[in-house]
């Protein structure tokens, strides 16, 4: 007789990301820890902490919640470009937790759309996952994580977009979705250099006018 698998006993690091998100928000306790959800992911731990905390970055949380989440983009992202196979955090972030009421808030509804995108999504343009190809994504959300930690009223959407689709793009080896991220980094960079270049103008102005008066 042959054995029959049931789901329960599917190792994690097999099941699609959108279930390991869903078995986080069933999570009992108030609070979930960074080296919890490390544990979780498994053996593509870099790739999901990255996606966790760049989808963490669009949720409506308090003012400087961007800049937490953010500061382990910034840990995590040069290991991806140094080859890294497993994630190293020091202890004070890996002890960090997260709560899970916040979690419950965002996730349900990222879960849905993640659960579409993995429908379609499949193995592409795989060139791009390379060891250029993902020492090039690690140095692209290294650069879009510098940003999230900056306290910019309304900034941290289109950063966050792409680290998400970039760290998704790498756990499904999707290049599509890659060039998407790619994409959305491109935007936010044009969008920020548009605002920056907007505030310098008005600054100008403004000095013009104090200095003629």
């Amino acid at each position: 007789m042959s054995e029959t698998t049931h789901p329960a006993e599917v190792p994690e690091t097999e099941l699609p990301l959108s279930a390991v998100l869903a078995d986080i928000c069933e999570h009992r306790e108030d609070t979930i820890s960074v080296e919890e959800l490390t544990q979780r992911f498994g053996g593509r731990a870099i790739g999901a902490l990255l996606f966790v905390f760049g989808l963490a970055c669009m949720l409506p949380l308090p003012p400087g919640a961007t800049t937490i989440f953010g500061f382990p983009l910034v840990l995590l992202a040069p290991q991806l470009i140094i080859g890294a196979s497993a994630p190293w955090l020091p202890d004070g972030v890996k002890h960090r937790t997260i709560s899970t009421a916040h979690l419950k808030e965002g996730l349900p509804r990222a879960i849905r759309w993640l659960k579409k995108i993995e429908a379609v999504s499949k193995p592409r343009f795989t060139i791009l996952f390379g060891a250029v190809g993902e020492r090039l994504i690690g140095l692209v959300i290294l650069a879009l994580a510098l940003v999230l930690i900056l306290p910019i009223p309304g900034g941290n959407i289109l950063p966050a977009m792409a680290v998400s689709a970039l760290a998704f793009a790498l756990i499904q080896r999707d290049g599509l979705i890659a060039l998407i991220g790619y994409a959305l980094a491109v935007t936010s960079a044009s969008v920020l250099a548009l605002a920056a270049h907007i505030i310098v103008r008005m600054f100008m102005h403004a000095w013009t006018v104090v200095t003629a008066a």
